[in-house]
């Protein structure tokens, strides 16, 4: 594709190009002049910059500019970019860094990656190279570590979840609920957009790692301790809040015949796959780690790679209706498994939390019944999930 051609198809995309730039003067020029060549559809927000960052842009009258009195961080020029391209009608927004990290010449990347698309709810990340040479090991290493986290909290594998150069869908960021304001931002923005039925995807762009121009304002410990302390809060609301409610979504639009002939028969796991996964969900939901079962299993799931769906649902044995149920069947496991006996009913267990004055009959009981159910429910899981999978080729073959 040819410059005029890029050109025309940003236009007919409604994208412009947002640049924030923080005491970047060596290479602000060189970042502007290279965007320049493919669209005229650029706004620059100087971010409180005190070197001549004024003077660079004073060279620039045509483009859109937003002079910040004071430096606030990354996220929050870019929330102050997103909000100027919607009053000026952009649909899309292309960002990309102001220190020289970054080649114009992959905007016709995300062009086309744009254009492919089966969705308009499209997020863009460019995927670096962090292999190559003169790539920070600092850099490397802070993004697996932020790929790991994104995959964890989203279910998506990325190879570049920190790369600035990006395509915004604008509209339905403008929907999020955004709080940060510094490098976490382009943390936060990408797993609430997953969240929020966003498709965000990579795609190859360069990358040049110029130590006598490049000047990064990222701070390793405390822009690193932001990060960490925000992934670990999206952990938590992914694994108690995001996941059940997708999973639960799901069985509303599917009812539960279909969901379960889709999503947990009809999927393309193995039997063996599918009968590890329920007990893996039987033994958490049976095991005393009350409050949390819904977070462990779903963690282990994961790390596991068995499936999360048939594992979250036979966690749920200890629903509520059935938790008095499991609280007594609990304590008379352990009283076998110690060669002891107390003389309680199960009112007087659940009522007066005579459970409690017994905590390691309990616990032994609790492991002990999650062991042999798990095992148990798994085997059958596995006999049924056999036969139903042999009829189901046979049906197919006939």
């Amino acid at each position: 594709m040819n410059l005029s051609s890029i050109n025309s198809k940003l236009k007919d995309l409604q994208c412009c190009v947002i640049i924030p730039t923080y005491n970047n003067n060596k290479t602000l020029k060189k970042v502007i002049d290279g965007v320049l060549e493919y669209t005229r559809d650029v706004i620059v927000i100087n971010d409180g910059a005190t070197d001549s960052t004024k003077e660079v842009l004073a060279e620039y009258p045509e483009i859109e500019q937003i002079h910040l009195p004071r430096n606030q961080g990354k996220g929050n020029a870019l929330r102050e970019g997103f909000e100027k391209a919607l009053l000026l009608g952009y649909k899309y927004a292309i960002t990309i860094d102001s220190d020289g990290q970054h080649f114009s010449e992959d905007i016709p990347v995300f062009v086309e990656a744009l254009e492919n698309s089966e969705t308009e709810n499209l997020l863009l990340i460019g995927a670096r190279n962090m292999e190559q040479e003169g790539v920070p090991k600092k850099s490397s290493f802070g993004n697996k570590f932020s790929n790991f986290w994104f995959w964890i909290e989203t279910g998506t594998w990325l190879i570049d979840t920190q790369s600035g150069y990006r395509l915004y869908p604008l509209k339905h960021i403008e929907s999020l609920k955004l709080f940060t304001k510094k490098f976490e931002f382009e943390i936060e923005v990408i797993v609430k957009a997953a969240w929020n039925g966003t498709t965000v995807k990579n795609v190859p762009v360069s990358v040049l790692y110029d130590e006598t121009e490049r000047v990064s304002h990222f701070r390793p410990f405390k822009d690193f301790t932001r990060i960490s302390i925000l992934n670990t809060w999206f952990v938590l609301v992914a694994f108690l809040f995001i996941k059940p409610r997708d999973l639960y979504r799901k069985f509303r639009k599917k009812g539960f015949r279909r969901f379960i002939l889709e999503d947990f028969l009809g999927n393309h796991d193995s039997p063996k796959k599918k009968a590890f996964s329920i007990a893996l969900g039987v033994f958490i939901g049976l095991s005393p780690f009350w409050g949390f079962h819904t977070l462990i299993v779903i963690f282990l799931a994961i790390l596991l790679k068995l499936n999360k769906t048939i594992s979250f649902v036979f966690s749920n044995v200890s629903l509520p209706p059935f938790i008095p149920f499991v609280l007594y069947a609990s304590s008379k496991m352990g009283q076998f498994v110690l060669g002891i006996e107390y003389s309680y009913t199960m009112e007087e267990m659940t009522e007066n939390f005579e459970i409690f004055k017994h905590l390691k009959t309990y616990i032994v009981g609790s492991f002990s019944l999650a062991i042999i159910s798990a095992i148990v429910l798994g085997f059958l899981g596995y006999l049924i999930l056999s036969i139903f999978t042999k009829k189901q080729i046979a049906i197919q073959h006939e």
